[in-house]
């Protein structure tokens, strides 16, 4: 009998801003992002963003999922899932085809459900990929 085997994500395909790093300028990757530090500008990610909670984005996110534990001021566009935790605090539009919020999480925007479908036309209007 085969021994199934478990998918272990690569950790040198995440790429991350560290707490202490500042980004003025747009971010773009094929693979996962961790930002625990600055970014001030847009974010392009053809996989997983995710925002640690002392981080800050001021620009628009565009991803297939997200986990916000941070600050984010601008509209976020997310092919599947977007999951704010309780310390996410979030200033802008959310598009998205699933959303989860944590109990004391903050969003002061509007909320729209997309189908997988929508997503491309939403996103394509805010960030061109930069990959």
């Amino acid at each position: 009998m085969a021994k199934e085997t478990e998918l272990v994500p690569d950790i040198n395909l995440v790429s991350r801003i560290a707490s202490s790093a500042i980004v003025k300028g747009d971010v773009s990757s094929e693979d996962d992002i961790r930002i625990d530090g600055t970014v001030e500008g847009s974010v392009y990610c053809e996989a997983k963003v995710v925002i640690g909670e002392s981080s800050f984005v001021k620009g628009d996110i565009v991803c297939s999922n997200i986990d916000i534990y941070g600050r984010v001021e601008g509209n976020i566009y997310v092919r599947d899932l977007l999951s704010a935790k309780a310390s996410a605090d979030i200033e802008g539009d959310v598009k998205a085809r699933r959303f989860q919020m944590e109990i004391g999480a903050r969003l002061n925007g509007v909320c729209k459900m997309i189908e997988e479908s929508e997503f491309e036309d939403a996103a394509s209007s805010v960030i061109k990929p930069l990959v």
